[in-house]
């Protein structure tokens, strides 16, 4: 994203009063992020002193001091980057826990019509533990919440699809469906063993 479209998100959400949360803000290139941080700064100002209107990026506009501006951020994104402490000094943070991936793992395979949920979602929670310690560190190796969230979507449409077929077989088929694509090769015996 640049610094022009963010600048006319970010005046959308002055005007109108609304709310937005840019997700994994640390992934903008550092050199939009001076420009984006001069932007917040206007909007933080105008705020601060109750202004009903105020100059941004060359035009007078509304201000409506309902506007909350969010941005989350991934530590663990390999290409991320340091956000400016100029940035920093803008946001409130707020550090969230890892996520119970078993429990989610249970309430969304339940979701999706798996009676043996609670068995399934364990086997599955160790499983990608597993291949996050043992399998070859690779850049486009991903197993966390949204990889694992794609996987428990498959495997319900596998489930719908196939209602005879025993619901861990439809699990691993998700599974391998999902992941040997994109393992090097000295990986994929593990993972199948």
């Amino acid at each position: 994203m640049d610094f022009l479209a963010f600048g006319k998100i970010l005046s959308g959400l002055s005007q109108c009063g609304a709310w937005g949360c840019f997700d994994e803000f640390n992934r903008i290139d550092v050199s939009v992020l001076s420009v984006i941080s001069t932007q917040l700064l206007t909007i933080r100002t105008a705020l601060l002193i109750n202004a009903t209107r105020f100059q941004f990026e060359g035009h007078d506009i509304i201000m409506n001091n309902k506007v909350g501006i969010f941005i989350t951020m991934n530590p663990g994104y390999a290409g991320r980057t340091e956000l400016p402490e100029s940035v920093k000094a803008l946001f409130r943070p707020v550090v969230c826990i890892v996520p119970d991936f078993e429990l989610i793992c249970q309430i969304m395979l339940f979701s999706e019509g798996f009676l043996e949920a609670k068995v399934l979602a364990k086997k599955m929670a160790v499983l990608y533990k597993l291949s996050k310690e043992q399998l070859s560190k690779q850049c486009h190796y991903d197993f966390g919440m949204r990889a694992l969230k794609s996987v428990l979507v498959m495997a319900g449409e596998l489930k719908r699809a196939a209602l005879q077929l025993e619901e861990s077989v439809v699990l691993m088929r998700a599974l391998r469906d999902m992941n040997l694509p994109k393992f090097v090769s000295e990986d994929v015996p593990l993972f199948l063993g």
